[in-house]
């Protein structure tokens, strides 16, 4: 039986959609079609999930213990809700931790503005 992941930082980097998962699990318990939208929201409508990479991506993150699915919060049960498991979250601040180090160096080489190349 394979030992249960501890440290976040083994399953870095994450993917596009994986770290879009999460941060939509964030803040709020939703259904697969609220996180699509809260996806979209939150870039603009550059970044949409469809079915087949939404439920894909939920499915591995509940398999790697990163999600939990919820009973429904409505009288609607073909709606599955997910929520962020404290694992989820560390896994989800390890990542946004790598990507913040990452636009740093960008920034001191001048490639985003407020940065200069040393």
């Amino acid at each position: 039986m394979p030992r249960p992941l501890t440290d976040p930082r083994a399953l870095l980097p994450l993917t596009p959609a994986v770290f879009y998962v999460l941060l939509a699990l964030a803040d709020d318990d939703r259904h697969g079609y609220g996180i699509a939208k809260d996806v979209a929201a939150r870039t603009d409508g550059t970044v949409r999930l469809g079915p087949g990479t939404l439920y894909g991506t939920l499915t591995r993150l509940v398999d790697a213990g990163l999600v939990v699915e919820r009973a429904t919060r409505t009288s609607d049960e073909r709606r599955r809700y997910y929520r962020l498991t404290p694992f989820g979250r560390r896994v989800a601040e390890a990542e946004a931790e790598r990507l913040e180090h990452m636009v740093g160096l960008a920034r001191a080489k001048a490639l985003l503005s407020g940065g200069r190349a040393r």
